[in-house]
């Protein structure tokens, strides 16, 4: 029982050291990060500047 414990454990060492230090996967698309709206600086200016125009001038 202790050496299927020990094989156990080093099996799971020896995937974590290849996941950790292994060669990087080649992914076949690139991969886009997709910003949410409310992310976007953008957005949010234009945002701004829709909401300054709607509203009259309170000064």
């Amino acid at each position: 029982m202790l050496y299927v414990l020990a094989l156990i454990g080093a099996l799971t060492i020896a995937v974590l050291l290849w996941r950790a230090f292994g060669p990087d996967r080649v992914d076949s698309a690139p991969s886009r990060r997709v910003i949410a709206p409310d992310d976007d600086p953008e957005f949010l200016r234009k945002l701004g500047e829709q909401a300054k125009k709607k509203r009259p001038e309170e000064e």
